[in-house]
């Protein structure tokens, strides 16, 4: 019985040590992508979870990784800050804006953190219109319900979802109507890029339109286990498919970013934080 209980205390710690150190160190993943709606090769970086971390003073280790990527747009799929009361706050946010838009332009899209300080004001002490503040002293594109085209070859659209689509074990069904209601119809002329925190509802994205589809809100399962995938999301699914990754359907496709912090269960296990460099690039270019 010591023997084990030994042997048992030792994997938990390793287990903690390992958590701890993966928390820290972010890595950077590239997916390329090629379209003939696509005139130019372009780079852009998908940030989503942030949740308050910050790798280095002012996120200078990230930042600087990012640079180096010379991308020609980034873009915030939600969920940058934590919508806890006593606990939230735009500092991180602030500071990451700061130094994001001095590399290229940026594209900030809404999380459920993000629809609850707009949806309860009162509760957060006005940090929703200061947030909002923040986007346009930045120069940062707030897509809020909104779509704007980029060059000749690109759209981006940021659909925000209700309350109700992060709601555990019974999240609301969505139709075509929702994604018509909120955006109206998608770009087909131009590569179309969707911003919707949740990835559950891929078959509606890829129907209304989207070519690319960049979502978040998983946190890659916490735990990743091999050959399983992603361990629990934050609505207490189990072993979800569309926890982090890149996927296909209807000849579009959707990545899934593992996120950059954490929230309420601070485990990150075979899952290390990511910072994603997407290439899109013309058909047949061979680039």
């Amino acid at each position: 019985m010591v023997l084990f209980l030994s042997v048992f205390g030792g994997l938990g710690g390793a287990g903690l040590w390992r958590s701890w150190y993966e928390r820290g160190h972010f890595v950077t993943e590239e997916i390329r992508i090629s379209s003939k709606k696509i005139k130019e090769p372009k780079t852009l970086v998908f940030l989503t979870d942030l949740h308050d971390k910050e790798f280095g003073r002012g996120n200078e280790r990230m930042l600087s990784a990012i640079q180096d990527l010379e991308p020609d747009l980034a873009l915030i799929g939600g969920d940058t800050m934590i919508a806890k009361p006593g606990k939230a706050g735009l500092c991180v946010t602030e500071r990451l804006l700061a130094g994001l838009t001095r590399i290229c332009p940026v594209f900030y899209g809404n999380g459920n953190h993000e629809q609850r300080l707009k949806r309860e004001k009162g509760l957060y002490g006005g940090l929703y219109d200061r947030l909002c503040l923040l986007l346009q002293q930045y120069g940062a594109v707030y897509l809020n319900d909104a779509s704007v085209n980029v060059g000749e070859d690109l759209c981006i659209s940021g659909l925000n979802l209700d309350n109700g689509y992060y709601r555990s074990l019974s999240p609301d069904r969505m139709d075509q109507e929702y994604m018509r209601r909120h955006l109206g119809k998608a770009d087909s002329r131009r590569f179309q890029i969707l911003l919707a925190h949740s990835p559950m509802f891929f078959d509606i994205y890829a129907k209304w339109g989207a070519d690319l589809t960049l979502a978040g809100h998983f946190h890659g399962g916490t735990i990743r286990i091999p050959g399983l995938g992603g361990l629990m999301t934050p609505q207490y699914q189990f072993f979800l498919p569309y926890c982090a990754g890149d996927f296909t359907k209807h000849g579009r496709r959707m990545i899934v970013g593992r996120g950059l912090g954490t929230h309420s269960i601070n485990i990150r296990l075979g899952n290390r934080p990511q910072v994603v460099a997407v290439r899109l690039l013309p058909e047949g270019s061979g680039i």
